[in-house]
């Protein structure tokens, strides 16, 4: 009984430490609407010649592949305000939101990233 105790009150540890790990996200359409109602911090962090393709308006620009990635972020955000990341189908905006985060952002992946948006709108 001892260990089945001891079991389940490490399981509750590790799962509560890693969800603070976990990023918010949100999805395109809800994007859409929050875009309408709100003046956000909108994050585009793909490379230059992806955003020749297209994008969404109101977007700021910081290619993440860029050495300078995390400097060029911090010196354009805010971060009293929520940032909203996508990429092209959301990996590489995940890998910026987690770097954000520890920055002291509250940031949110777009699930789906450009892809999605282009295919919904």
């Amino acid at each position: 009984m001892k260990n089945v105790l001891s079991l389940l009150l490490m399981s509750f540890f590790f799962i509560n430490c890693n969800s603070q790990d976990e990023i918010k996200t949100i999805s395109t359409s809800a994007l859409k609407t929050l875009l309408v109602k709100e003046n956000v911090q909108l994050l585009d962090v793909r490379t230059p010649q992806e955003i020749h393709q297209g994008f969404i308006k109101k977007a700021k620009f910081i290619n993440f592949f860029d050495a300078d990635f995390a400097t060029k972020a911090t010196a354009q955000l805010d971060k009293n305000k929520p940032v909203y990341l996508y990429c092209r189908s959301g990996n590489r905006s995940e890998k910026a939101a987690k770097i954000l985060k520890e920055k002291g952002y509250e940031v949110y992946n777009v699930l789906g990233g450009y892809n999605k948006w282009k295919q919904e709108n």
